[in-house]
């Protein structure tokens, strides 16, 4: 496997500076671009709902609104805590934890097989956890399932995400972000997460790694128990 813990970045690269308003700025832009297809897709069942002339597509229009908004509060439910906003909880119920990632997985192609028993988690796992499994959802474009595991081994908690289907990948950009350098080209969103991913892991102490395969990805991490 890749350690992307402490990789060696280009001499001229900008330092990676995730305290910096650029960096928050890239979050805020990622999360809103999460946020904004469901809450269109709202709108939009509304308007149809208002048009005397779609009366027809009322139920296609209440459709859209139900699946639309269950998918927004997934996400946010999902964001409260994979980028911090729970603040407050110092650990977390793996199970409050698998369901928090399923909902994401019930709106993207892929499936989750959790792998977890139920236990406690310290707050840097929980978030390192959730982030591992968007990320392994965001490999399979084309479906597949993801399987992650996590498993308390001494002082560590040792997270695994095996995502495995057709054409499975990470952009080059999510890989940039998992060793800790700077955008260079690419999309911020993807980027961001991965960057934050690793900011939060080295934070705790720990250490995250990928390794790339016909089909699959895995990511690994690990932070202190």
């Amino acid at each position: 496997m890749t350690d992307a813990a402490a990789p060696a970045a280009p001499a001229d690269a900008p330092e990676l500076n995730v305290n910096g308003p650029d960096f928050a700025a890239l979050v805020a832009a990622r999360l809103c671009h999460d946020f904004i297809s469901p809450a269109s897709a709202i709108v939009s069942g509304l308007d149809l709902l208002e048009d005397p002339s779609a009366q027809d597509m009322r139920e296609d229009a209440m459709s859209l609104i139900s699946s639309s908004a269950r998918k927004l509060a997934d996400l946010l439910q999902f964001t409260r805590v994979a980028f911090g906003a729970s603040a407050s909880a110092e650990n977390f119920d793996s199970r409050e934890l698998e369901k928090l990632a399923q909902g994401v997985f019930a709106h993207v192609r892929p499936t989750l097989e959790w792998a977890i028993p139920p236990s406690t988690m310290n707050k840097a796992s929980a978030r390192a956890i959730l982030n591992i499994a968007q990320i392994a959802a965001s490999a399979l474009p084309a479906g597949g399932k993801a399987t992650l595991r996590a498993v308390v081994t001494g002082d560590r908690v040792a997270i695994t995400a095996d995502a495995a289907g057709p054409r499975a990948r990470l952009r080059p950009e999510i890989l940039a972000g998992l060793k800790g350098e700077p955008l260079a080209e690419g999309l911020g969103g993807p980027w961001v997460q991965a960057a934050y991913l690793n900011a939060l892991v080295r934070a705790a102490g720990g250490q995250i790694g990928v390794e790339l395969g016909e089909d699959q990805v895995t990511l690994a991490a690990w932070v202190p128990a």
